[in-house]
């Protein structure tokens, strides 16, 4: 398996490897980022789900798994590791080992994985490969990987040029020595061929046409088409039949008859199936331990679209789809949790991060969803009587003169400083900082550096709770009536406020139209047009200048409400309202407490 922090080139270097493998024309490896299939992958260039192909060299078949780099899909990671015997451990030649590093080679230490260090990108200007390398192997002692050390094997790469070298000051002309160290020194896998049928599902996927279709690696035994088998589920044993069975070769699968220990697969025929379920010969009694990934440490409450605009854009509105939508992504998502909220019609979906919740919602709107979510929220636990919350390891690179505002605030978030360090121009800050306080943290960061700050996170542990966080320092404007919006009032209102929406968009009374410049939220009118009379004097008319509006990505919106406000999600728009959408309703409820 290849596992790195974000960015660091996964993707890129398994692009390196099909091109160079001469098993495929050109027109089958279009592009860039070739297993990066998905549309949001694509857009947002980052991997987010796992996936395995098969390449030869020197005849042996090498299954490369390439993983998520990012800490919020840390539950790929988790499913996949027990799949693979070894793993190319990448690190940026500049950068070094970074936070998601950390995490996914832990990870990969303890389920007994062989780690080869790969030194990408020593083709910047500003590299360090021998520095790098030596903070590679430092990290590889730190997490319990001391007996290794001794035969700890290693390269240096650079995928966009493609090749891989021992020396990094020469270039060869391709991506061999890699191949080479994987062949020469990974292990072969430890499987028992003789032994009964040994296999736990890593990975669901879906066919219209056969439905749930269970990927795994076989540990012990051989399968066969038509067979039947065990499956282990939490409920219990039951004998299923299986249906097709493929083997992965190349990009994609082919049929087989009969499959053994050591390879991965694909099974169709096999109803209920879930991850983490083991299947086996008939009557063995030899199921694996079930499949255990971090616990989630943040929530939010999804609900379906209650605003007046409801089901003009979406096709899927009632809480019935909404139950069986998330039902559905459960079966994947092994690091996702959902439970309804008592004495309501919603759901509080449990995850890694905002990132995490984001790409779901993000993939639910695409498919035709309307629904409300509302502000993130992460979750309690109580150890040994006291309320602990989740902390989280902050690391910001940014440049020496910007190093102030960062430091005001993520102290005002509660992070305390753990190190720092010099990089040429650069500041390399870690925080230990509150999981809510991060929450937003990143917007505001970007915008106090100019864009300037490199800003990763992981989680670390429970603490004990920590004190009260600042909230949102301004108000926000809110729609007193419905209506299209007006220039002539959006004109009058960008004065005093940060719009959100532009003129001539249809709102409705409770959505969030601004932000104020106060820390007061303001009831306006944007739908006011200007009266028109026959009179006219030199000066008197405003010429309508409209400041452009900003607009806020999804996760920005997410990160920006609180708690009496919610997003409005759907395939065409993000909307930001107030829960009790009449003015009447909200000083009520202000009244009650």
């Amino acid at each position: 398996m290849i596992i790195a922090h974000v960015d660091h080139g996964k993707t890129t270097l398994v692009d390196c490897l099909l091109r160079q493998s001469g098993q495929y024309r050109d027109t089958e490896l279009k592009g860039e980022r070739i297993l990066d299939s998905n549309d949001l992958e694509r857009e947002r260039g980052i991997t987010i789900l796992s996936k395995n192909i098969a390449i030869h060299y020197r005849g042996v078949k090498i299954n490369l798994i390439d993983t998520p780099g990012h800490a919020d899909f840390g539950g790929e990671v988790e499913r996949v590791v027990k799949m693979a015997d070894g793993a190319l451990v990448l690190v940026d030649a500049a950068e070094g080992p970074m936070p998601q590093t950390r995490f996914v080679l832990e990870k990969a230490l303890q389920a007994g994985v062989r780690p080869i260090v790969v030194v990408n990108k020593v083709d910047r200007p500003d590299g360090r490969p021998h520095e790098a390398l030596d903070e590679a192997l430092e990290l590889l002692a730190e997490l319990g990987g001391e007996e290794q050390l001794d035969a700890a094997s290693y390269v240096y790469a650079s995928s966009k040029e493609g090749y891989a070298t021992h020396d990094p000051k020469t270039a060869t002309k391709d991506m061999r020595p890699l191949l080479d160290l994987l062949v020469d020194s990974l292990p072969g896998p430890e499987v028992e061929n003789e032994a009964p049928l040994q296999m736990m599902v890593t990975t669901l996927d879906w066919s219209e046409y056969v439905g749930r279709i269970a990927v795994g690696r076989i540990s012990a035994g051989k399968i066969e088409a038509g067979q039947t088998i065990d499956l282990h589920q939490k409920g219990g044993v039951s004998k299923q039949k299986v249906g097709g069975l493929f083997i992965f070769d190349k990009l994609g699968r082919v049929p087989a008859e009969s499959v053994e220990a050591g390879d991965i697969v694909a099974i169709e025929g096999l109803g209920s199936i879930e991850i983490g379920d083991t299947i086996s010969d008939v009557d063995a009694n030899n199921a694996l331990p079930r499949l255990t990934v971090d616990e989630p440490t943040l929530e939010m409450v999804f609900s379906v679209n209650s605003s007046p605009m409801v089901g003009r854009e979406g096709k899927y509105v009632t809480t019935r789809q909404l139950k069986a939508r998330l039902e559905k992504e459960l079966e994947r998502n092994v690091a996702l949790r959902v439970e309804m909220v008592e004495g309501t019609e919603a759901y509080a979906v449990k995850g890694r991060g905002v990132l995490h919740l984001a790409i779901l919602i993000e993939t639910m709107r695409r498919e035709g969803f309307e629904l409300s979510v509302g502000k993130p929220r992460v979750i309690f636990k109580e150890i040994n009587g006291k309320k602990h919350e989740p902390f989280e390891t902050l690391r910001v690179e940014v440049p020496t003169d910007a190093m102030g505002p960062v430091m005001e605030l993520v102290g005002n978030r509660r992070g305390t400083l753990e190190e720092l360090s010099q990089r040429g121009e650069y500041s390399l800050l870690r925080f230990l900082i509150p999981s809510r306080g991060l929450i937003g943290l990143r917007t505001r960061l970007l915008n106090a550096t100019r864009g300037t700050a490199i800003i990763h996170h992981r989680f670390e542990s429970y603490r004990a709770v920590e004190g009260e966080l600042p909230k949102r320092a301004n108000g926000v404007l809110v729609s007193m009536t419905s209506g299209k919006t007006m220039p002539h009032a959006m004109f009058l209102l960008q004065d005093r406020s940060e719009l959100i929406v532009p003129a001539g968009v249809e709102v409705y009374e409770g959505m969030i139209v601004g932000e104020n410049a106060r820390e007061n939220d303001m009831i306006v009118n944007p739908c006011r047009e200007k009266k028109l009379t026959n009179v006219r004097a030199s000066g008197s008319d405003d010429n309508v200048i409209l400041k452009p509006s900003r607009t806020l990505s999804l996760e920005a919106a997410l990160e920006y409400i609180e708690e009496d406000e919610l997003v409005e999600v759907t395939p065409e728009n993000i909307r930001l309202r107030k829960i009790l959408l009449t003015e009447s309703a909200r000083r009520r409820q202000g009244r009650n407490g």
